[in-house]
């Protein structure tokens, strides 16, 4: 994903957005049928443990490599057709679907598990899922092919009354004619991003922890399922506190992008060590809400933040920029985080407060307000 999503999301410019959907949506039914494939076949015996592992590994690679192709196309199809002053609630609530889908889908995996597929259910209905989205994507959305053959002005024809008029510009939603490649360290975006960088990973690290700290701290070590149900709760409850802060406060209050990262990374801080001190159920679903509610701010600040900061033909780069951050976020935090809880309970916990703190201190002067684009 973060290889791909960028270079999906610059030729969503060239072969429309609509289309680099259904390329994502198609990666991501792929992946997930053949990973629940390799699962029910390696656990009902068919295939060794070592041949199911890397042929889970081989097609999950699916949905980084395919699959990274629809978030950022669908950032940019919205970019191109909303006026600034609406884009950034279109944007959070965007940010909104991807931060949710992170929390709910762990806390309602546990109920997906059905004969004949077992473990592999969970993956099997994500697919079929998929394929909803695929039909509704295919039948409903419109196309997005471009309105005029190239950007630019558009010169009119010339007179003695209109030499000196100014000239008309093309709509800025077209797809743009040449390939846009912003820089990574473009001034407009390298404190956005780096915001996305850190609050991402503290988030990962979160999400890869809890369960082994929910299953140590309520002894449940001789007990998965009823480990497993714990986890399901905590993180059920985990993503109605993203779903308030996303679908409720950041409407309702008007919060700004700026306000959103900075409150929100406040928020979770509070949750996580709030959730690093529990040592019961209460304890921690309370500080892990938090901590959801923390993170379902940030999110759709750093996001609305970063494409507010560059004019409507660079949103699909940008795009691609913001995947590749988020996908960036779970490479390496899940395991240092897990392996710092190992060695040290504490340890990971005391990595995403520095993380966070940091964002916060460092943020109140690194993150202005998006100026409008010129």
């Amino acid at each position: 994903m973060v290889l791909m999503a960028p270079r999906w999301a610059r030729l969503s410019d060239k072969r429309g957005r609509k289309a680099l959907m259904s390329l994502g949506v198609i990666g991501f039914v792929s992946s997930m049928g053949m990973c629940g494939l390799m699962l029910w076949l390696g656990l009902n015996g068919y295939i060794g443990p070592a041949l199911t592992f890397i042929g889970f590994a081989l097609f999950r690679s699916l949905y980084g490599g395919f699959g990274s192709a629809a978030p950022p196309a669908v950032q940019a199809y919205i970019a191109a057709r909303t006026e600034r002053e609406e884009r950034a609630k279109a944007l959070s609530l965007l940010a909104s679907s991807f931060g949710l889908g992170t929390v709910i889908g762990p806390a309602l995996a546990h109920f997906l598990i059905f004969p004949p597929f077992g473990l592999a259910g969970p993956l099997v209905v994500f697919a079929l899922f998929g394929i909803a989205v695929l039909i509704a994507l295919k039948t409903r959305l419109p196309n997005d092919t471009p309105r005029f053959e190239a950007r630019g002005i558009v010169t009119s024809y010339p007179s003695a009354a209109s030499v000196n008029q100014p000239v008309a510009e093309e709509e800025d939603n077209a797809l743009p004619r040449e390939e846009v490649r912003l820089n990574w360290f473009e001034d407009r975006l390298r404190s956005w991003l780096i915001a996305g960088l850190l609050g991402g990973h503290a988030q990962a690290i979160m999400l890869g922890v809890v369960g082994f700290l929910i299953r140590d701290r309520l002894d449940l070590h001789g007990l998965p399922r009823e480990a497993v149900e714990a986890t399901g709760s905590v993180m059920f409850v985990g993503a109605m506190a993203t779903l308030l802060a996303q679908w409720g406060l950041i409407p309702i209050l008007s919060i700004s992008p700026r306000n959103s990262v900075l409150w929100g990374s406040l928020l979770a801080l509070i949750g996580i060590a709030t959730t690093g001190a529990s040592h019961d159920f209460y304890g921690i679903t309370l500080g892990f809400a938090l901590a959801s509610l923390g993170f379902g701010l940030f999110r759709p600040g750093f996001t609305t933040g970063a494409s507010l900061a560059v004019r409507r033909h660079e949103q699909g780069d940008v795009a691609g920029k913001i995947a590749s951050i988020n996908g960036a976020a779970y490479i390496v935090a899940p395991a240092i985080g897990v392996a710092l809880f190992n060695l040290w309970e504490p340890a990971s916990f005391i990595l995403m407060g520095a993380g966070l703190l940091f964002l916060i201190i460092w943020g109140r002067s690194a993150l202005g307000e998006p100026e409008k684009p010129l």
